[in-house]
């Protein structure tokens, strides 16, 4: 697993624990206080979670397991999956605090943050595919289904 796979995975795992830990923040303000998330915290921990987590570790996992690049793939390189954490890491943080902090009014500057954090990670997903998107490919499988083998 060579580094790049790690800190996606690690990343991973530093969301849910923070999502877990603001998560059961939330629970204990709704049980124990009364007080119930707003939509913004609600989506906060659901990006945390949904996102940071799931998402992070799916992107590790993904890049660790997909096929080499083939010597002709000029579109993977490894500095674009950087580049992608790089764009996907802090916008999802800055969107958790963003949100879990709440917009003070409509069109204030939370919600702008909220919307270039969200587009960030578009734009980190956008690049973290178009780069893998050579690796979806068979590797000797397309010749065990043409051999009529099913899996």
């Amino acid at each position: 697993m060579f580094s790049t796979v790690r800190r996606f995975i690690k990343t991973a795992i530093l969301f849910l624990f923070t999502g877990l830990a603001y998560g059961g923040w939330l629970l204990y303000r709704r049980e124990i206080l009364g007080i119930w998330p707003t939509p913004h915290q609600v989506s906060a921990h659901s990006h945390l979670v949904a996102i940071g987590f799931v998402m992070f570790l799916i992107l590790g996992v993904a890049l660790w397991m997909f096929p080499r690049p083939a010597r002709d793939d000029d579109r993977y390189r490894p500095r674009r999956i950087e580049v992608a954490w790089w764009l996907l890491a802090p916008a999802t943080a800055l969107r958790f605090v963003a949100e879990a902090t709440g917009p003070a009014e409509p069109g204030g500057w939370h919600g702008w943050v909220i919307v270039a954090a969200a587009a960030a990670q578009f734009v980190g997903f956008a690049l973290y595919f178009h780069t893998m998107w050579p690796r979806i490919r068979p590797v000797g499988s397309q010749f065990r289904e043409k051999k009529g083998e099913k899996f």
